[in-house]
């Protein structure tokens, strides 16, 4: 338990997310994904990831009167957690959105709650996995929902319970490396409402997570709207000339640039590592010809630069994938066969590493 939290992001090479699992509501293969095993995180290592978030769901396993969490969730969790440890891979293990006890609750009327909940549950999943070594980090939240001062005043609350619960635990948890999330995991809400940070009695073992689907209409869009268009062409020397309407207008790789280095200059350049937890962009395969052709290429250099970027920058990017192989889906890994789907994608965001 030695390494600080920026020795520790200075090894992440590239993360990968098992998204739409262990956080699925109504169980892990609720959502459309298999069970995780361990040949699945064999072949997320080989294909070049280093590193596993793994959003979790705890409520649902919880006991809403005692706020005590199952025995038998407590074990599926460790787990998928040595699935990856064992395969010397480093893991951040978080409370999802979990129904929105916390994420949705950033409000002085939902504080003492929410804190007692936060406390519970962080006293229970640290102990039984206090024995992990330094490679299992945990994460406070995951997109908690912020917009004014006086809500980040009551997340910040809400980490520094989950601070001092993991702590309170002991053993190795006096040491582990503990992430924190920003307001909405937004780039620019971080920069200008978080102000400070919690108090942690271990010396530099915290990290900042932010999140990234910039711009939307690339990264997430799924139908024109009367205010704008999806976007499916993406960066310079990537456009259509055959369909203007759909060529990206802004969030390109400016902005892109612009972001990573303002959160650089605020937080890494003061001593606090950031990864960004979940980043990507749809795949939109229901295009045709040179359409799909011109914004599969677009994608692919998105997701280079992306990688590029903000490793250049010292944030550790973790590529969101919820396991779907459809059209507008992230999935690279088919989870059925443990093979990679999408080789592009994958050649792409692991040749941003470089």
């Amino acid at each position: 338990m030695n390494s600080t939290a920026a020795q520790l992001a200075a090894r992440m090479t590239i993360g990968w997310n098992i998204g739409n699992t262990l956080e699925a509501t109504g169980g892990e293969t609720a959502w459309g994904n298999p069970k995780v095993t361990d040949a699945l995180i064999k072949e997320i290592k080989k294909s070049g990831f280093n590193a596993v978030r793994i959003p979790c769901s705890w409520d649902q396993y919880a006991n809403q009167s005692t706020a005590k969490i199952k025995a038998a969730w407590l074990n599926r969790v460790k787990e998928v957690v040595k699935y990856c440890i064992d395969n010397d891979m480093y893991v951040i293990l978080n409370i999802h959105w979990d129904g929105g006890w916390l994420e949705n609750n950033c409000t002085p009327e939902k504080k003492a709650a929410v804190n007692a909940k936060q406390k519970a549950y962080w006293e229970q999943i640290a102990t039984y996995l206090r024995d992990f070594d330094e490679h299992l980090i945990f994460a406070s939240a995951n997109e908690p929902a912020v917009a004014s001062p006086v809500q980040m005043d009551v997340l910040l609350s809400y980490h520094q319970t989950f601070i001092d619960a993991v702590r309170s635990t002991g053993g190795k948890n006096a040491y582990r490396t503990l992430v924190i999330q920003g307001p909405s995991t937004d780039f620019d809400k971080t920069l200008h409402l978080m102000t400070k940070m919690p108090e942690d009695q271990a010396k530099n073992r915290l990290m900042l997570e932010v999140h990234s689907y910039t711009p939307y209409q690339f990264a997430l869009m799924t139908q024109d709207e009367k205010w704008g268009n999806q976007f499916y062409y993406w960066g310079l020397g990537y456009h259509s000339s055959a369909d203007i309407a759909h060529n990206a207008t802004w969030g390109e790789e400016s902005e892109i640039d612009r972001a990573a280095k303002d959160i650089k200059a605020k937080f890494i350049d003061e001593g606090v590592p950031v990864i960004i937890g979940e980043f990507g962009a749809i795949r939109r395969s229901s295009l045709v010809g040179d359409a799909l052709n011109r914004h599969l290429n677009a994608r692919a250099h998105y997701l280079k630069y992306f990688v590029k970027q903000a490793k250049a920058d010292g944030l550790v990017p973790f590529y969101w994938d919820e396991g779907r192989l459809g059209n507008n889906s992230f999935g690279v890994f088919n989870r059925q066969t443990n093979t990679v789907f999408d080789k592009q994608a994958l050649d792409s965001l692991i040749c941003g590493t470089n």
